[in-house]
């Protein structure tokens, strides 16, 4: 996917991290949890649109390959 995306799937789990890492040092298993489901959260998203880059790239090759144009 775009730029856009990555940037905000990267911020989610920046976000995510400090969640932890904050309920890490008050002992809040709450937002300890909370930011790990974030951080997970996260690179799913990245997971998935990683995923949907790769199968449009290999349909623009497949295209190119038959000579089709769309």
């Amino acid at each position: 996917m775009g730029t856009d995306d990555r940037i905000r799937n990267k911020t989610e789990e920046t976000k995510g991290k400090a969640k932890e890492r904050t309920g890490e040092a008050t002992d809040d298993e709450r937002l300890r949890s909370e930011g790990k489901a974030d951080q997970v959260s996260a690179k799913g998203k990245q997971a998935v649109d990683d995923l949907s880059d790769k199968a449009k790239d290999a349909t623009d090759r497949a295209r190119e390959k038959f000579g089709e144009n769309g």
